[in-house]
């Protein structure tokens, strides 16, 4: 289907100049867009069933001076009006069935080589249907997923677009013009690849996402809960992280290190006050982090660090749940620090040592996000670009850990590209990881000493010990499978592939 869309919509030419787009979705993201597409001399027209929302918008235009580039529209019709001849639109809608309600309104509307660029958090199967419907009319649908939030929304986000090749061309102009800049002044957004391969690429990055902050959440209650020390310490401890070497300029470690000081009008911490669930799952916010675990199961994938960090989102969402359980229990298994934690010079190596522990979970949730897009890259051949897909992967975007991303896993995609290796393949991504070995096993050890909650920490500790493993206890378990129900195993010494492929031997270890 992808390269049949490729070649059935021609007739615009890949040096069009985009001035003029219609931004549908107007809330903090889409809001955010619009006042920055403004500011880099796009007229852009507002469509959102919110007056509201649009007026909030128009509004910010007129703090930063750029009214006269930005319009609002009740109607598809005078929206379509406000456009040049090759209408351009930008969405940020909430996923699933909105999109195609608004898709279905303005088909009429449309013509051969207008564009469609759809900025919300879709899922790619949804992005690829609705690509696949644009198809016969000429219609060009580009999947963009975008990272860093409402802020980085409003100053330059990270911009993740996925269709053909042709109109990556034609966007690619308009999106480097918001995109955010890394350091070398190059935008973070590129050609990803076909079909739905953005917004597939950008789930696994919040799947990515939520390994990291778990990982990063639990270091923060080592440090509160276990070590006793205050959010001013823990603070000064997640900016000197963020100053140099392995987790440098991380992005999630340096808002760390803002949010365990902020203070609200009161003079009061924000921190403490702020109840421990996240709930997006349950209301359906997002949908990424379910779709990133799911597409690990599906793609047969391990992602540990990325799957604990999910239940413990799950197992906090529902509050309610757990306050009966502790109840059932007798009180909660989390034990405070005796006394405050003192001089943090004493404590320097075991900082140290959950510096390395965070960063080698990180350095997973990395890898293991990697790993599920090329197994899908193989299977629903969206043709990823690895090496793009690290520069869209860097300033304006959630996981942006620069070490990760220019010195461990960039040099193996800089000549590769579109010829991926699992990171752990990868000697030098090998040596950090261990590296950071000891000060999992050591941190994972205390903290479960301590009752302290650590499941990205642990399972991250875990995957290591398997997945570098070649005598697993699963002998028994293929054992038992075999047992009860025939399944079939390999011998030892018969099997010199190691291929994941149904055994050659059955043992009838109890006679029907």
């Amino acid at each position: 289907m992808k390269a049949a869309m490729a070649a059935s919509i021609n007739g615009t030419s890949d040096s069009l100049n985009i001035t003029k787009i219609a931004m549908i979705g107007c809330g903090s993201m889409g809001g955010g867009m619009a006042l920055l597409f403004a500011e880099n001399g796009v007229h852009v027209s507002l469509q959102d069933p919110s007056n509201e929302r649009m007026d909030a918008v128009l509004d910010g235009a007129e703090k930063a001076g750029v009214q006269e580039m930005i319009s609002k529209h009740d109607d598809y019709k005078s929206l379509c009006d406000s456009l040049d001849s090759t209408k351009v639109f930008v969405w940020s809608l909430p996923h699933g069935k909105i999109g195609d309600t608004v898709l279905d309104g303005l088909m009429p509307l449309l013509n051969k080589g207008d564009i469609i660029i759809d900025c919300g958090n879709e899922h790619w199967a949804n992005t690829e249907r609705r690509q696949g419907k644009c198809m016969p009319k000429g219609i060009r649908y580009v999947g963009c997923g975008v990272s860093g939030g409402y802020q980085a929304a409003r100053r330059g986000p990270s911009m993740c677009p996925g269709a053909d090749d042709e109109s990556l061309s034609l966007v690619l102009p308009l999106l480097q013009k918001v995109a955010a800049k890394a350091p070398d002044s190059s935008p973070c957004v590129g050609r990803i690849g076909t079909g739905g391969a953005g917004h597939y690429c950008k789930m696994i990055h919040n799947g990515i996402e939520h390994g990291m902050m778990s990982a990063i959440s639990e270091a923060w209650g080592i440090m509160t809960k276990g070590l006793g020390m205050s959010l001013d310490e823990v603070g000064d401890e997640f900016e000197r992280w963020n100053s140099y070497g392995e987790m440098k300029n991380t992005f999630l470690v340096e808002i760390g290190a803002d949010i365990c000081r902020k203070k609200n009008d009161k003079g009061k911490k924000v921190l403490p006050e702020i109840e421990d669930k996240v709930v997006q799952d349950y209301t359906g916010e997002e949908g990424t982090g379910v779709w990133s675990n799911d597409e690990a199961v599906d793609q047969h994938v391990p992602a540990p660090t990325l799957t604990s960090a999910h239940f413990l989102r799950i197992a906090s969402g529902d509050l309610e749940q757990r306050r009966t359980i502790s109840k059932t229990f007798g009180g909660a298994h989390v034990e405070e620090a005796d006394s405050p934690m003192g001089m943090l010079e004493s404590h320097r190596a075991i900082l140290e040592q959950i510096r390395f522990a965070v960063y080698g979970a990180c350095l997973e949730a990395y890898a293991q996000g990697l790993n599920i897009i090329d197994k899908a890259n193989t299977s629903k051949h969206f043709n990823i670009d690895y090496s793009e897909l690290l520069q869209v992967w860097r300033n304006g975007c959630i996981i942006r850990a620069d070490h990760i991303n220019r010195e461990v896993l960039f040099p193996i995609y800089k000549v590769r590209k579109t010829e991926f290796l699992n990171p752990l393949y990868d000697t030098t991504f090998a040596e950090q990881l261990k590296l950071c070995y000891p000060s999992l096993r050591h941190v994972v050890m205390m903290a479960t000493g301590a009752d302290q909650v650590i499941p990205s920490l642990s399972a991250s500790l875990e995957y290591i010990k398997y997945m570098t493993s070649t005598d697993l206890p699963t002998s028994f378990y293929e054992a038992e499978l075999d047992y009860f129900g025939s399944h079939m195993y390999d011998k030892k010494g018969d099997d010199p592939e190691g291929k994941p492929e149904t055994g050659k031997h059955h043992f009838e270890w109890k006679p029907a």
